[in-house]
């Protein structure tokens, strides 16, 4: 829909607008903007948990922060520059926020950015400045809770610095630090223990991150360098710390500011998530006086108001009014130099420039407001005829991965502001119009805290909304279209699709099925029962398991099919994930022809004659065993239903390299198996997927990082508790040595779980010289469970058993599947193993003295199946000392 200028109209009075509202629905998109796990008293009812493996591609937890605009990767260089002005805001006007009731809700928003900035940085020159990669992200069209690809993790570090985004970091930090050192002095501190390191990266180690994070370059790249970040940066740390180093620093990087052709810094522009040197210029300005930096403010504030009195030149305004800077976010950069006009006006003694300086900043705002040539507000749900289709996947809340998938969107996104109207005041509210309504964290920032100025201006006694935000009312999410494929005098086949439009929040399941009722009572009167009625898969499914008939209501002949799409992952994210297809048919026996549809209540209200299926409401659907959708029939006590299934047992990590492998008992009941991580012992766990199978490779892991696992069963009644939990260390693994003696192993015990550890052993000679045996020493690796004295023995070798002997050693640090070893050693008298011979059988066994049991499962050196010999590189042999076998855990 595109708008054109109106007539001239009557100037709106600054008093016309709420602004304790504007500013509570600005703060509010920062929430809806959020990444991670949300906390309990999340506000956005339609957002959920989101991005929460974030950073396990490298081992660290790296969830939280904002996703930058209607996409979702973390950029970290706006993503910082907007947590930066929103703490300058508070720290020029926490009046506005607090007569607005909003200074608790701007500061929990600041903070949620900042834990993340901590997060990300993972040693004092190491930041993580992306995650996501942007074309893989932007080649998607849904909402954040169900995103289907890669999340790569991209750092600077010294080799590869970022000078400007670490700058902008320390820069957010360091003003954070200020505005919550009176309400929070232990977060205040480290908050600005983390500043000073992040400017002492970016000072110390010089570059673009840009060209550390090339993946940015298209969306992100530091056009500006990185001068104006370490002014910027330097500036905050000043004003935290009152050294007058960081106050030097910033003085010396101006030097290095990107100029004109007539060598002045630039004054055309604006502060931006880019080039901070202007709001650089005008807080060394309040801080220093110094003429130069006097001089590029004011040639600013005049280039957008007046115009350069030298040149003329003059900001482009549209006839409605706006300084019109550039098409791609023109409300953005209006905001941002609105903030900066405040800013200089608070300073600014010359009542003719303080008074020019403001007057533009208030214009332009109460133009975003709706005193504009369209008498339209252009920040989302505030206002008259504000946007409806911002370019935003969350909130528009496509299923089908298509932005015309809804028509509508499905939720408000308030208080964002988009990008806005051409130069004439045209403007097209589209989604799919990324230039004038795309929005973003930095297009709120500035203007949020413009409002918070026009609050202490014009906003006495104004009081934000108080039943904020209005409840929504969540659409059908899950459910069952349906329709007849085919009929007979005997049967009907069911085409049934499995719907799951989740939006409120949208989320995955892996554990959804429905039922599907029949009315036998035309059988019964023919003298049938429901084993007489068969139920068979049609032509098409997509993971289905198909139930005969189970009773609901005997007594009126009332039975039910579950179809059960457990372990099928079924989510809101494209034409192939959203909905699953499932033909079965159900038949009396043949030559009959008392079968009758018409009176069953599933099939009432679905599609026949081959027509597109419909929403059927008498077909329940159940996630995990509880009723998300749909109609049951009168009675019935639903007799015969699944239980939850028992945790499943005997789990196992074995861990490589870059991998950890899982596995564990099958459990009975259950159709699938949901695999959970996490980085601490005993959670919280992140969900890494679904199995049909009792096993699952973690390959999205880091060596020398230790991850906790739990494993959960899964069936149509629900989810069963967590297993035990077991942890593996990925580490690089040395090849196996292959000396010329080789161990070969197979087991004389399959049960794992017992009171005596049983290998047999056999030494192999494949060289071609003799080996005394007495040089030689084997180790077979193990876990003990507890400390409790252990005995060895050796049962019978061929060499003769009184000639084996065996010593138990603890690991000084226990490894997965192993904290202590046994060590086997000869005596002289067991002579030498001639080339191409072998040892004979050596048959040992180890027991406690308590003769308590011993878990073997996990074992390094054990293979429980493994019941004729084989090559065994994870018991080690040494000759004289040097390892020439296998390989040590």
């Amino acid at each position: 829909m595109s708008w054109n200028a109106a007539p001239a109209r009557a100037a709106a009075s600054p008093t016309d607008y709420n602004y304790a509202e504007a500013l509570q629905k600005a703060i509010y998109f920062y929430e809806a903007q959020r990444s991670g796990d949300l906390p309990e008293d999340n506000r956005v009812k339609w957002r959920g948990d989101s991005g929460m493996q974030d950073g396990a591609d490298v081992g660290h937890d790296l969830t939280g922060g904002w996703y930058d605009a209607g996409d979702h990767v973390k950029f970290g260089l706006p993503m910082a520059y907007s947590a930066t002005m929103l703490a300058w805001s508070v720290y020029e006007y926490k009046e506005g926020y607090e007569q607005s009731g909003q200074l608790e809700e701007i500061l929990d928003n600041i903070r949620w950015a900042t834990d993340y900035f901590m997060k990300a940085h993972t040693a004092p020159n190491e930041f993580y400045g992306q995650i996501g990669n942007g074309t893989a992200d932007h080649n998607w069209w849904g909402p954040a809770e169900v995103m289907p690809m890669d999340r790569p993790a991209y750092k600077i570090d010294a080799a590869n610095p970022g000078s400007d985004l670490a700058g902008e970091t320390a820069a957010a930090l360091a003003a954070s630090s200020i505005i919550f050192k009176d309400s929070d002095p232990a977060y205040s501190a480290k908050l600005l223990k983390h500043a000073k390191e992040l400017y002492q990266f970016a000072d110390q180690y010089r570059g673009k991150y840009s060209d550390s994070i090339t993946d940015v370059k298209q969306y992100y790249n530091s056009w500006s360098g990185y001068a104006d970040e370490l002014s910027w940066g330097g500036i905050w740390l000043y004003l935290a710390t009152n050294e007058q180093t960081y106050l030097d620093k910033a003085i010396e990087a101006s030097k290095q500011w990107g100029t004109n052709q007539s060598g002045e810094w630039d004054y055309k522009w604006t502060h931006s998530w880019d080039d901070k040197h202007l709001g650089a210029a005008l807080m060394l300005s309040k801080i220093t006086g110094d003429p130069k930096f006097v001089q590029v403010i004011e040639k600013n504030i005049q280039y957008w108001t007046t115009g350069v009195p030298e040149t003329g030149e003059r900001v482009t305004y549209t006839p409605g009014g706006l300084a019109h800077l550039d098409q791609w976010g023109a409300l953005r950069y209006a905001a941002n130099e609105a903030f900066l006009a405040f800013v200089y006006a608070d300073w600014e003694t010359d009542p003719v420039k303080k008074q020019t300086a403001r007057s533009f900043a208030e214009k332009q705002i109460l133009y975003m407001l709706g005193d504009n040539p369209r008498n339209s507000s252009y920040v989302v749900g505030y206002g008259n005829n504000s946007p409806q289709h911002p370019h935003h996947r969350t909130a528009h809340g496509s299923w089908a991965d298509s932005q015309s998938v809804p028509s509508e969107h499905r939720h408000v996104l308030y208080g964002a502001l988009v990008g806005g109207p051409s130069k004439t005041d045209a403007y097209t509210d589209s989604i799919g119009d990324y230039v004038s309504n795309e929005v973003a964290i930095d297009y709120n920032a500035a203007f949020t805290g413009a409002l918070a100025k026009m609050a202490i201006l014009h906003g006495k006694g104004q009081e934000p909304l108080a039943q904020f935000p209005d409840p929504e009312v969540p659409e059908d999410e899950m459910f069952v279209e349906a329709s007849v494929n085919a009929s007979g005098s005997n049967f009907v086949e069911i085409r049934a699709l499995l719907n799951n439009r989740s939006g409120w929040p949208a989320r995955a399941s892996d554990a959804l099925s429905f039922r599907y009722f029949v009315d036998l009572s035309e059988a019964a009167a023919a003298g049938y029962g429901p084993e007489d009625i068969t139920v068979t898969a049609g032509g098409y499914n997509q993971g289905a398991q198909i139930s005969q008939l189970q009773p609901y209501d005997v007594d009126n002949h009332i039975y039910y099919i579950s179809v059960d799409f457990s372990g099928t992952r079924i989510y809101p994210g494209g034409q192939s994930a959203f909905r699953k297809e499932v033909q079965f048919r159900i038949a009396a026996p043949l030559n009959t022809n008392f079968w009758d549809n018409r009176n069953d209540y599933s099939f009432e209200g679905i599609s026949t004659d081959g027509a597109a299926p419909v929403k059927a409401v008498n077909i329940p659907v159940y996630d995990a065993g509880v009723k998300v959708y749909g109609e049951l029939p009168g009675g019935g006590t639903t007799p015969g239903e699944p239980t939850i299934p028992s945790a499943p047992k005997s789990v196992k990590a074995e861990a490589g390299d870059r991998v950890v492998k899982l596995s564990w008992n099958k459990v009975s009941g259950a159709h699938s198996y949901k695999v959970y991580r996490s980085l601490v012992s005993g959670g919280p766990y992140t969900e890494l997927g679904t199995e049909v199978a009792a096993e699952f490779t973690d390959d999205n892991v880091e060596n020398d990082i230790t991850y906790y696992y739990v494993i959960k069963a899964v069936n149509g009644a629900g989810v069963s508790a967590d297993s035990v939990q077991v942890s593996a260390k990925p580490r690089e693994s040395n090849p196996p040595v292959d000396g010329v003696l080789k161990v070969q192993y197979r087991t004389n015990d399959t049960n794992a779980d017992d009171n005596q550890i049983r290998p047999l052993l056999r030494i192999v000679n494949t060289g071609q010289e003799a080996i005394s045996l007495s040089d030689v020493k084997i180790r077979y690796y193990y876990t003990a469970e507890g400390d409790r004295p252990q005995q060895f023995h050796c049962d019978y070798a061929l060499i003769g058993s009184e000639l084996v002997k065996g010593t138990f050693v603890k690991l000084e640090k226990p490894v997965a599947g192993a904290d202590h070893y046994v060590e086997l050693s000869f005596t002289s008298e067991a002579g030498i193993l001639s080339p191409g011979s072998d040892s004979g059988d050596i048959q040992v066994r180890l027991n406690k003295t308590d003769w308590s049991n011993y878990h073997e499962q996990d074992d390094f050196s054990y293979k429980g199946d493994q019941q004729s010999y084989v090559d065994w590189d994870q018991i080690t042999l040494y000759h004289n000392g040097t390892l020439i076998w296998g390989v040590e855990p």
